[in-house]
């Protein structure tokens, strides 16, 4: 009986783990879509933006940065581990001279813990750096949101992580969009966000482009 109790809970586990899982190739369009817009073998050398849809939604790339040749290869809901699957296809393949990489906003928000996010940004910064020793890394921290504000703790303590990650290493840097975006009292300015408070509006991408640019 205890056997058969131990199968059948081992089966309900993995019957929900299918279930909660979340499938990469669901970006597969997403993906084949940024390809398209940006054809590797037209791109390399550029400078690509990659992660979420905080980065998708960045409209005004290329205008914030006209002295440079950029690439928007976000994809609206990723993860951490959505982007290592799409590593070779969004940022390998492009050679990019830099990149910058914007997860884990999503990650917090769907219960990953600190450790599980790191463990795939390491994995992302090692496959890079591996394949082009020469690029340079810039992780940006997950950013505070007025919609995801009771998850600040857990946002803080992954972007100590991720920054305590870059020391010692030349080819990575952490780029602290976090205190840009709070007001006086310390929480998020409210106006620089689209109604869902979640995604940012022009003034709040404004901010982004001040900050982004001084490490270009």
């Amino acid at each position: 009986m205890k056997k058969n109790n131990f199968i059948l809970t081992a089966l309900l586990l993995f019957i929900c783990l299918s279930v909660f899982a979340q499938d990469p190739t669901r970006f597969k369009s997403q993906v084949a879509q940024i390809n398209k817009d940006y054809p590797p073998q037209s791109n390399l050398n550029s400078i690509v933006f990659t992660g979420s849809s905080t980065i998708r939604m960045w409209k005004s790339l290329q205008e914030d940065f006209p002295e440079h040749k950029v690439i928007n290869a976000g994809f609206g809901g990723s993860q951490s581990a959505d982007l290592l699957y799409y590593l070779n296809e969004l940022v390998i393949d492009y050679k990019p001279s830099k990149v910058f990489i914007y997860e884990g906003d999503n990650d917090i928000s769907g219960g990953k813990s600190t450790e599980e996010i790191l463990s795939n940004y390491n994995l992302i910064v090692s496959k890079i750096h591996e394949a082009l020793p020469e690029t340079e890394i810039i992780l940006i921290s997950p950013k505070p949101s007025v919609s995801r504000w009771e998850l600040a703790d857990k946002y803080l303590e992954l972007n100590k992580n991720l920054k305590k990650s870059t020391k010692g290493k030349k080819y990575l840097t952490y780029a602290d969009l976090w205190k840009p975006m709070l007001n006086k009292d310390k929480e998020p300015m409210k106006d620089i966000f689209l109604e869902d408070n979640l995604h940012m509006n022009a003034k709040g991408y404004a901010i982004w482009a001040k900050t982004i640019k001084t490490y270009l």
